[in-house]
């Protein structure tokens, strides 16, 4: 029994690393905020705290459709051209393409209707036509990054203040729109994928495609819907940006996909895929708002600022590669524990029955 008893015991250690492992980014985050509430001024303020929220919204997004992707197993290097062109797109169509549908509420749908149309397209051809994911999104932000630079050369303003709503209203407390919708949505994702069916064959596609073909699941189909919702959360972030900003421009979302990459790394997601939880992915979001909010507070120059981000993607990287060996050797000795226990009980069995 002590044997056995040892044997759940080590399991239980091993639950426990697995589930520090997973919420790795919430430590940070705590750590990170206590470290800064001391050392930068004005940082613990309620004022300077929804600003990281409000400011945080629109890559919370990025980061929540890149890490569905990576979950997947794949990546997706168009989010951020998405962003700028599902917005643009739209707005074009419904005020000098089709005038007669110049509504603010048609102009949302139709934002939203041309960011899954995109991810629609791009998850067609990696699923479908075999195309390397990374070569079919740069080709996807080349291309919408350009169509953009030709079709809004200058800002488009003003916009229907029904449309910015989500990026620029307030609501109680004079708390941003954005705060709460971001909150929830991870919440709903989180739901989805934690509690559901398709949530538990979303996450087993992306960490073993040939097991769950071989179980029924429709791989393919799966690849398609984490494109799909990938761009619709890029329309999402799009409309946020327009709200901010109250115009429409050619370089909305610039530069923003690789930092959406760091951050979705930073909340638990793999680039082995099977990994990662939208909570986790929320504490990497918040992580990328904090650390670009205490630089400022810090009058750190603006070159510099960009030159962290950078550290902060390589950084990423060496958790990611850090959390996969931790969690190889973790399963490696549970299974090694088994083995010995399993060894252990047949050579008890066997010199039972000896005469």
């Amino acid at each position: 029994m002590r044997d056995v008893g040892g044997h759940r015991r080590m399991k239980r250690s091993v639950r426990i690393q697995m589930v520090l492992m997973d919420n790795l980014i919430w430590v940070i985050v705590v750590a990170f905020f206590l470290i800064n509430a001391f050392v930068t001024p004005r940082f613990a303020t309620p004022t300077n705290i929804i600003n990281i929220l409000y400011h945080s919204s629109i890559m919370s997004m990025l980061v929540l459709g890149q890490g569905l992707v990576l979950i997947n197993g794949r990546l997706d290097l168009s989010l951020e051209s998405t962003l700028a062109f599902a917005v643009g797109g739209a707005i074009l169509l419904t005020t000098r393409a089709f005038p007669v549908l110049n509504d603010p509420y048609i102009q949302i749908a139709l934002t939203l209707l041309i960011g899954v149309l995109i991810g629609l397209f791009n998850g067609f051809c990696i699923a479908k036509l075999k195309i390397n994911p990374f070569l079919q999104t740069l080709a996807s932000m080349i291309v919408l990054r350009g169509l953009m630079l030709y079709l809004v050369p200058m800002s488009i303003f003003p916009l229907h203040r029904v449309y910015t709503y989500l990026g620029a209203g307030r609501t109680w407390g004079n708390i941003p729109v954005s705060v709460p919708l971001v909150i929830l949505t991870y919440l709903a994702f989180h739901l989805l994928l934690q509690r559901t069916p398709f949530g538990r064959q979303f996450i087993a596609t992306g960490g073993n495609p040939r097991a769950s073909y071989i179980s029924g699941v429709n791989v393919d189909r799966i690849t398609i819907y984490a494109y799909v919702l990938a761009g619709l959360l890029a329309a999402v972030a799009g409309l946020l940006a327009a709200g901010r900003q109250g115009s429409v421009t050619n370089t909305m979302g610039e530069g923003m996909v690789l930092l959406a990459f760091a951050g979705a790394l930073l909340g638990g997601a793999s680039l082995q895929g099977g990994a990662g939880t939208p909570l986790g992915m929320l504490g990497g979001a918040l992580l990328l708002a904090m650390f670009s909010n205490a630089l400022n507070l810090l009058g750190v120059g603006v070159h510099l600022v960009y030159a962290s981000k950078g550290a902060l993607i390589f950084v990423a990287l060496l958790i990611d590669q850090a959390r996969i060996r931790w969690r190889n050797r973790l399963l490696h000795r549970e299974q090694m524990e088994r083995l010995g226990a399993a060894g252990a009980h047949d050579a008890g069995a066997v010199e039972a029955v000896r005469p």
